[in-house]
Order: C-alpha cells, then structure tokens, then sequence
C-alpha cells in the first residue's frame, strides 16, 4: 500500500515539475561568463558580506562570552584544578606507600610509617 501511494505522488510530482522545467528561459547573454568565473564573483561578494556582518556578531558573541559564560566556567575551572591536584597528590602517596613495590627489591628495607 505505501508502495503505491509513494509511486503515485512520484508521478504527481513529475507531472507538476515538467512544466516548470520545459519553460526555463535560455541564456540571452551570448558572451556569459563562464561557471568558474560567476562562482568566483559570487563567493567574493558572500565572503564581503559575511566580513560586514561578522565583526559586530563576534563582537556580540564575545562580550556576551566575558559578561555570562566566563563567570560561570572560571569557578568551575579552578575548582577542577584544585580537584586535580589534591587528586594527583593523592595518587603519588599511595604509590610512594606502596609496601610490595618497596619489598620487591631485597636490598632495600620497608619504611615503617
């Protein structure tokens, strides 16, 4: 059933499109440039806009950043940080205190702590 409710809007749309397609003007300029060239120019004007409206959008974006979302991440940064280090100190001790791996060499004598 879906099969053919899918062929017959297929059909639909081809009969609604061949119109449209049929009645596409041709070109009316002999000497048109050529693809590569109008590609070209339509990529510098996109590429001037973009620089005209980006520079106040980034500057929005980045006071917008420095006003609510750096407050924010700066405590959670710094917390992490102070997390990673009495983390990482921990870690260290307990290697250091590791009773086999100072008993695995017989020279050396455990420390009594």
């Amino acid at each position: 059933m879906l099969t053919k409710e899918l062929v017959f809007g297929l059909i639909l749309l081809m009969q609604a499109c061949g119109p449209l397609l049929a009645e596409t003007p041709a070109s009316k300029q002999p000497n048109s440039p050529g693809l590569l060239q109008r590609l070209a120019e339509k990529t510098r004007e996109v590429k001037a806009t973009v620089q005209v409206y980006g520079a106040p959008v980034l500057g929005f974006f980045d006071t917008y950043y420095e006003d609510h979302i750096q407050p924010v991440t700066d405590s959670y940064f710094q917390w992490a940080s102070s997390v990673r280090s009495s983390v990482w100190e921990k870690i260290h001790s307990t290697i250091d205190n590791y009773m086999p791996l100072q008993a695995a060499n017989p020279t050396d004598k455990p420390q009594q702590n």
